[in-house]
């Protein structure tokens, strides 16, 4: 019998309210976007829905622009998984902006994947705004 392969859909994406991790509620849509204003607190990224993967684990990766660590390294992407609940289940994966945003500016790639494949990947550019 063959396996059931993960049905996905990214429900939306760009600019959110912020997450509150320590909830179960979802962040809610602000701009569907892809270019987002490098400002302190901005929270960007994308929900989707995942189906027919219960149990199965989720890795998610964003990656950067080259943010310096505190001895001036580029950071490693951020990655980590996650256990998906549910037969039919909503993820928000996603970050936020922090001092000193100047060097926040470029593309940042946000990618889920299950056994290895990757099922969403969505990039968006972070810019400085312009002054009036």
């Amino acid at each position: 019998m063959a396996k059931k392969k993960p049905e996905v859909r990214i429900n939306n994406w760009g600019i959110y309210t912020p997450w509150d991790h320590d909830s179960k509620a979802l962040p809610e849509l602000i701009k569907s976007t892809h270019d987002i204003p490098c400002e302190v607190g901005i929270e960007f990224g994308y929900i989707s829905n995942i189906k027919k993967a219960k149990n199965k684990k989720l890795q998610y990766c964003i990656y950067h622009p080259q943010i310096p660590d505190e001895s001036g390294e580029p950071m490693a992407p951020f990655a980590g998984e996650e256990f998906i609940r549910q037969n039919d289940w909503n993820f928000f994966i996603g970050d936020t902006i922090w001092e000193p945003v100047e060097n926040k500016v470029g593309p940042w790639r946000i990618t889920l994947a299950i056994d290895g494949e990757v099922i969403a990947d969505k990039t968006f550019q972070l810019t400085l705004p312009t002054s009036p």
